[in-house]
């Protein structure tokens, strides 16, 4: 069948909320590519959206899955429990220690996790309130919409969940007007600490939530010393800090989790994506006196840690210490960001370069000018390497950012072949 075929199969079936931003239909991957129905190759620098950080389909994962599917493949672990779902947790518990003592829980995705940090925070705490960031994506349930700030993503959908609280997320890029970076980092600290009296006060407030690095929002990441100045806030005022790692853990930022580069710990986290190269599972991780403060029965899930997605998520993580993908994360992160540095040089489109790792962005711009969002060309762009083999996505509020998010096992000369024609082609349009 034709990939044409199935899309016009598609649209009779499926409502037109569940857009595409491709035409192409994917019958096989493996690795860093994927193939069509026509039997064409490309290129994935999607991944899944961050979900294939260990590749498309890694071999020990698979068999896994297979094996775990012939022995228990569901159970609600609420009222039965199984050996897979404590694995996991112990493994995580092992990566990620959240301070002395560390508890865990899983459900299905990280909408899911979000919800559920929420839960958590606003017991552990007894407060309400809920602190977030412009650009900030959290999912598409009711929490996860409320928290999460591109509007298109929430039209005609509320009301929305209420006690939520938005500030403007630390961007020195299209915020700073040129002033030193410090100076500007400690200035957006004072706007928080002014927000918490003239906005929302402290003691009403259960958590703070932000991505460490955006995702949807552009791959903006937060400035050391205002994330280490946010966490000693939170401590000072007795708030949870839930930090959303749903799009940069497990190898992106080069370490299993973003925070670990800024010497902070938080109180809650979130997880999924790459933590199961596709089974959909997600993680609630916390320090286990918070965690602990949520009462029986406002947790947990009909699928919640099935067995067959703890299998897979549990190979996934031994697969990655196996390959070290944190390493695998800071070497396909130094060649990206070497290499749009250099391009920027060539290409005025290209108003910024920004990355953790291998979690690299660039913000294609009219005019050298951060508030000319250039949504036009970033979507030529997308269409242009498609028909070269080369898969992209956008991001950003107004659509004018391209991130990577490739696998980190790909190649060196297949991470090369794929910017280069990123470059030929943006160098024709621009």
């Amino acid at each position: 069948m034709t990939s044409k075929e199935l899309m016009e199969r598609r649209n009779r079936v499926l409502p037109k909320a569940m857009y595409t931003t491709s035409t192409l239909n994917a019958v096989s991957a493996k690795g860093a590519t994927f193939t069509d129905a026509e039997g064409r190759t490309y290129i994935d620098f999607s991944g899944g959206i961050g979900v294939l950080n260990a590749g498309h389909c890694p071999t020990p994962v698979s068999r896994a899955i297979a094996k775990q599917a012939q022995t228990l493949m569901h159970t609600f672990f609420n009222v039965l429990t199984h050996e897979p779902y404590v694995l996991l947790a112990e493994k995580l518990v092992e990566i990620l220690p959240h301070g002395d003592a560390t508890k865990v829980m899983f459900v299905s995705t990280g909408a899911e996790a979000v919800e559920n940090a929420v839960k958590i925070a606003r017991q552990a705490t007894g407060r309400q309130g809920i602190i977030c960031y412009t650009g900030g994506f959290h999912g598409r349930t009711l929490m996860g919409m409320t928290l999460t700030s591109k509007v298109s993503y929430k039209i005609g959908c509320g009301p929305f969940a209420p006690e939520v609280y938005r500030l403007p997320f630390p961007d020195y890029y299209h915020n700073g007007h040129g002033q030193n970076f410090d100076a500007f980092v400690e200035q957006e600290l004072e706007n928080f600490k002014k927000y918490l009296s003239t906005v929302v006060a402290p003691d009403n407030v259960a958590a703070v939530i932000v991505e460490p690095v955006q995702g949807e929002g552009g791959f903006y990441v937060m400035p050391p010393r205002y994330l280490q100045g946010l966490r000693e806030l939170c401590t000072q005022h007795g708030m949870m800090l839930i930090l959303d790692e749903v799009q940069s853990g497990f190898g992106r930022t080069g370490k299993w989790a973003a925070y670990e580069h800024y010497g902070v710990i938080p109180d809650i986290s979130t997880w999924a994506k790459s933590m199961g190269s596709g089974i959909p599972i997600a993680a609630v991780m916390g320090k286990a006196e918070v965690m602990d403060k949520a009462l029986p029965g406002t947790l947990g899930g009909t699928y919640a840690g099935n067995p067959v997605a703890c299998a897979g998520a549990l190979a996934t993580i031994e697969y990655m210490q196996q390959i070290d993908i944190n390493r695998k994360g800071e070497k396909v992160g130094k060649i990206l960001l070497n290499f749009f540095a250099k391009l920027k040089k060539e290409c005025p489109a290209i108003g910024e370069v920004r990355g953790l790792g291998a979690m690299v962005a660039i913000e294609l711009v009219k005019d050298q000018n951060p508030n000319l969002p250039d949504a036009d060309l970033t979507k030529n762009l997308v269409a242009t390497c498609s028909t070269r083999g080369l898969f992209l996505i956008s991001a950003g509020v107004y659509g004018n950012v391209i991130r990577v998010l490739c696998p980190l096992v790909i190649s060196q000369p297949m991470l090369k072949q794929g910017l280069e024609i990123m470059r030929e082609e943006l160098l024709k349009l621009s």
